[in-house]
């Protein structure tokens, strides 16, 4: 089994990844740089947090653009395992990989700090090793979180479980009071229609040891594990 970290300009928590993956839960994780084109070799791919180009236009749209892109597309199509955090959940959105948009947090100030998320759907292959219903402690570090799409997406996301992750309180009560970015819906993390790609704000390879004060984020890497093994 292999993890692949794409690394573009202005990323910044690809080493946060690797550590979580290569330190932590001891597995086989590349870098792979931006103007990459052979992924073949690779099980999972993830888009880690930062800052790709600067965010010049806005977070991930340029980004969209590098070269790896295009074999990252044709990864995703079969069915192998993308996992977007930050402003990878943003570079997935610019993409049309997964639908809606990341604006700027409703109070307009960057948060960093820990928050709850609730595990809506312990089917996805992102869950498969939580409780339906688990609460998660991971922290989120961003500006521009807030999650938005139209009502009609919003209602097919709903509908078809693909809300995968939600702002919670300690208890899992899903409230304003635990939106930290004014996400509809609080959500934190979605699939795409065939749930395998995920993106999600909040960051789980920051919460993989607890003198971190978290090691929930194990729980996302263990359960891609775990359906990786399951399907081969």
């Amino acid at each position: 089994m292999k993890f692949g970290i794409i690394v573009f300009p202005g990323t910044w928590s690809e080493r946060d990844c690797y550590y979580a993956l290569k330190n932590v839960l001891r597995q086989e994780v590349d870098y792979i740089w931006h103007k990459e084109a052979d992924l073949s070799h690779y099980d999972c791919l993830i888009l880690p947090g930062g800052f790709s180009y600067g965010d010049y236009l806005r977070p991930g749209a340029i980004a969209r653009f590098s070269p790896v892109m295009t074999s990252l597309e044709a990864f995703a199509s079969q069915g192998k395992l993308v996992i977007g955090i930050c402003n990878g959940f943003q570079i997935l959105c610019e993409s049309g990989l997964l639908p809606g948009a990341l604006l700027r947090n409703d109070h307009l100030e960057y948060r960093c700090q820990w928050v709850y998320l609730k595990a809506e759907n312990n089917q996805s292959p992102f869950t498969i090793q939580c409780q339906n219903g688990q609460v998660l402690k991971i922290p989120i570090s961003h500006y521009e979180g807030r999650y938005y799409a139209d009502s009609a997406t919003l209602a097919e996301l709903e509908a078809n479980k693909r809300v995968i992750f939600r702002y919670c309180t300690p208890a899992g009560e899903v409230t304003d009071a635990a939106n930290p970015n004014g996400s509809l819906h609080n959500i934190a993390g979605i699939t795409n229609k065939r749930g395998n790609v995920l993106g999600m704000m909040p960051h789980p390879e920051r919460a993989c040891e607890a003198i971190l004060g978290s090691s929930d984020g194990n729980i996302i890497w263990e359960s891609i594990i775990a359906s990786i093994q399951r399907n081969t």
